[in-house]
């Protein structure tokens, strides 16, 4: 199902929650009405066999139709109504008890308080022992008791609690899982785009009544500052899963202890915040009213209980779940997180870059820095450890060693040499399928499998990663210090930009910036994306001069592989999206490769709100002085090309009031232009109606250039003068060309300078198109699928990029076209329906200026 509309969330808020409400009363409806008959005098409490009716008793035992006898059919048949009924009865004890437990807290504000004097007088607590531990410590150690004295002293004390925590029978994650309710899953690209749809959610007419759960990585939700201080993804991920699994070795350390015994394991640091008692306390909170990510991070601090694992625990419960793509759309991931998709609802909001979104989650790259730092690192941890490993440890370390150094060699570069210095004798890229790469690798005699599985349970990515940061604090021989000082030398002449220099102790470096992952870490899933199906993807071999610019890719060809697996589980799955033309990508690439049938698809498009005369959408062909406007790669740099394009947005920005954005292709052409306008002095004639603002290129300046880009056109609006407003350089594909509205006076006119064509030398465009052509069947007169690709790509971007104007029923814009292609039919079937049905197209610059000097005028006259 696609939904093009604006104001879409909403729609889909209340269309999902309504669809929800209605099932549930029916279902609640349907199990009242079996557990009635089942508590019927006359068949409950039958557990006997029945005997066989009068039939059976004259011909015993014989068959029916299905090959056995009618008194056993009944009786089977019985039995399944009666397990049946007894499952609804448990649904319906565990419904009332989740729902008297959230009455109670939302009622009872005793109850929190309650918990809270709890946490208070658990820390009192441990900070009690704490300075008991010290003075023990400080003294000099127990007196000489006499004969007999022993008796006088206090035993060791462990309380109740303290004896069921330590035992194990302490609340276990299984008291936590509850069973799963149908719900609806709804995901999309951001963090800043869930929290937008949890606030609609909490204005909407379902916002006090939904159990509402938002999920996020530990990165946004862990609340340890110990963790959250390493940076990396990967390695809060990794300590995170070592602090849990330290908390487990907690109960077999206290099983070993024996009276009279030595322990022999010592307990490692476990997470304060994944207390069991206060895990089920957050769960009922976050199921208790909606929050966004940041509500509940403040309320997993308050609780000092973790938000990670306590979102997690109320999933089950939950009736919509909010989560990043990354989440749901990777198989890994989502079983991680405990989602279960089987007959739930999944709603993929801005889906519109769905296809690539999958493809980027599961194609991964390793450079040749990475791929000989991960070597040196493993061998220099090996050559320390080695006689404390087993045996198998040893196998599996040196097979991953014989991988590695087999992958810098496919390269063409050298393990035992530094690769910032290795010049590669041959440069360019080259594709080859999974198998032909491992082949020419010379490691298809090793089982991937396996080795990714070791890597996986024995987390000797995270183990290395600690043996790199202790290094400067470890202590070693004195024949060891010149080969640990020259790795130690080698790791930092790896990091660009940074001089080696002496080993620093662990404590000088910890209010540092922190380190990046292992560099291992990150070749772990390179070796995962290689277990992938021989036909379904490709490595690209990148050789760039030197062996530290050059890289490995695996590139995902059939995303449809990784999606087959919710839309089978799905009960229904929702693709929406503001802007979604052309849709043909999604039922040919990913729904009919995914096994849907093309009965199962719906489309559904909504019409803009906005009156069909407030928008004015323009192809023109030529400029004012009759140059054909085809920004092709060969035409484009053309000085006339240039000059045409400058004077028409001259001509434009004299008619236009407020704001004018320009889209061009790239932000290398954009330099270009403006370069050319520069030095023509176009650039100044444009400045005197529109101040001229750039997009940049770094992120953290995007806000700052809007923040001024708006005051602008709003002082211009109220001063008056010469200058008008303010004229945007943007870039199709950039920062600008979606999520950012241009609403009202901040976008009056959206201008398009060319097709955005992907480039056609890219060798993973090349084999994207190949392999579509390979795979997908062609329809008699249409164009070859490969083709049809980058048309889409470019429509795509173009719809999203023209789609930042008109943000509300009573916004006006013109948008203007600028390349006589866009007039193709084929080219104008791909524009969003309600810019099509009003697309004029202009073959002259003379009756496209006078349209559009019509529209503005009678527009801001009336407004």
């Amino acid at each position: 199902m696609k939904i093009l509309c604006r104001g879409k969330s909403l729609s889909l808020i209340c269309g999902a929650l309504s669809w929800l409400r209605d099932f549930e009363q029916k279902k609640q409806e349907e199990e009242e009405r079996l557990l009635e008959a089942g508590a019927d005098p006359l068949n409950n409490g039958k557990d006997q066999a029945p005997c066989p009716p009068p039939s059976c008793q004259q011909s015993p035992g014989s068959p029916r139709a299905t090959g056995e006898p009618d008194w056993v059919t009944q009786f089977v048949q019985k039995k399944e109504e009666r397990d049946l009924v007894d499952r609804l009865k448990e649904g319906q004890v565990r419904r009332k008890k989740r729902e008297e437990r959230l009455r109670q807290i939302r009622h009872n504000a005793s109850l929190k308080f309650a918990a809270k004097r709890m946490r208070q007088e658990d820390e009192e607590t441990e900070r009690l022992l704490r300075l008991s531990r010290a003075m023990l410590a400080a003294g000099t150690g127990p007196e000489q008791l006499a004969c007999g004295e022993d008796e006088l002293v206090l035993a060791e004390y462990e309380s109740d609690e303290e004896r069921v925590s330590a035992s194990g029978v302490d609340v276990d994650e299984d008291d936590l899982e509850e069973e799963h309710v149908t719900k609806i899953y709804y995901c999309s690209r951001t963090h800043s785009q869930l929290a937008q749809f949890v606030h609609e959610v909490q204005k909407s007419p379902f916002g006090k009544d939904t159990r509402l759960v938002s999920l996020g990585s530990r990165q946004n939700l862990c609340v340890n500052e110990d963790v959250r201080k390493l940076g990396s993804v990967q390695l809060i991920n990794d300590r995170c899963v070592e602090l849990q699994r330290s908390k487990h070795e907690k109960k077999s350390v206290a099983e070993e202890e024996k009276p009279g015994r030595r322990r022999r394991l010592e307990p490692r640091a476990t997470c304060p915040f994944y207390s069991h008692k206060q895990l089920q306390l957050l769960r009922d909170e976050v199921l208790l009213e909606v929050k966004d990510i940041e509500q509940l991070v403040a309320l997993g601090k308050e609780a000092r209980a973790c938000p990670y694992y306590g979102s997690r625990f109320a999933i089950p419960a939950a009736q919509l779940v909010v989560l990043p793509y990354q989440i749901l759309l990777h198989a890994a991931a989502r079983q991680a997180a405990g989602i279960r998709l089987q007959g739930q609802v999944v709603v993929i909001d801005e889906a519109h870059n769905l296809i690539d979104t999958i493809t980027g989650i599961h194609s991964v790259e390793v450079s040749g820095s990475q791929l000989c730092q991960a070597h040196s690192q493993l061998l220099q941890y090996t050559e320390r450890y080695g006689k404390r490993l087993k045996a198998k440890n040893l196998m599996y370390i040196k097979q991953i060693l014989y991988v590695l150094e087999k992958f810098v060699t496919v390269l063409g570069g050298n393990v035992k040499q530094s690769p910032n210095t290795q010049s590669l004798s041959q440069a360019g890229t080259e594709l080859k399928t999974v198998s032909d790469f491992l082949f020419q690798s010379q490691i298809d005699n090793i089982n991937l499998f396996k080795v990714k599985r070791y890597c996986e349970k024995s987390m000797v990515s995270r183990k290395l990663f600690g043996f790199t940061e202790r290094y400067g604090a470890v202590l070693a021989p004195s024949r060891e210090q010149p080969k640990l000082s020259g790795f130690q030398h080698f790791l930092q002449s790896l990091q660009p930009g940074v001089t080696a220099a002496p080993a620093a102790p662990a404590e000088e470096g910890e209010d540092r910036a922190p380190r990046p992952a292992s560099p291992l870490m990150h070749i772990e899933g390179f070796l995962a994306a290689l277990t992938t199906a021989n036909q379904d993807g490709r490595v690209i071999l990148s050789r760039q001069g030197s062996l530290s610019q050059s890289s490995l890719k695996f590139l995902l060809l059939n995303p449809a592989v990784h999606f087959a697996q919710v839309v089978k589980e799905c009960r229904a799955v929702v693709l929406a999206g503001g802007t979604m033309q052309p849709v043909s990508d999604f039922r040919e690439q990913l729904l009919a490769c995914a096994g849907v049938e093309a009965e199962r698809v719906v489309e559904f498009s909504c019409g803009h709100v906005i009156p069909a005369d407030n928008i004015l959408p323009l192809v023109i062909c030529s400029g004012p002085s009759n140059q054909q406007l085809e920004f092709t790669y060969q035409k484009r740099e053309l000085p006339q090309m240039m000059d045409e394009t400058g004077r028409i947005l001259c001509n434009l920005c004299n008619v236009v009031p407020g704001g004018v954005v320009c889209f061009f292709p790239s932000y290398a052409y954009q330099r270009q232009v403006h370069a050319h306008w520069d030095k023509s002095g176009l650039l100044a004639r444009l400045a005197v109606r529109k101040k001229i603002f750039q997009e940049p290129q770094r992120v953290n300046q995007v806000e700052q250039v809007l923040l001024e880009y708006s005051r602008c056109i709003q002082h211009c609006g109220q001063a008056g003068g010469m200058v008008t407003g303010a004229l945007m350089f943007s870039v199709v594909g950039g920062k600008m060309s979606e999520g950012i509205n241009f609403s009202d006076n901040l976008g009056r006119c959206v201008v398009m300078v060319g097709m955005p064509f992907p480039s056609i030398r890219s060798a993973e465009l090349q084999e994207k198109m190949a392999y579509l052509d390979q795979t997908l069947p062609r329809a008699p007169g249409q164009v070859p699928p490969g083709k049809a690709l980058v048309e889409n790509l470019c429509m795509k971007a173009v719809n999203q990029s023209i789609g930042r104007a008109i943000r509300h029923q009573k916004d006006f814009a013109s948008i203007v076209l600028l390349d006589q292609r866009y007039a193709r039919p084929p080219i104008l079937a791909k524009l969003p329906a309600w810019i099509r049905d009003r697309v004029q197209v202009k073959a002259t610059f003379g009756p496209a200026f006078a349209a559009l000097r019509k529209f503005h005028r009678e527009k801001s006259g009336s407004s």
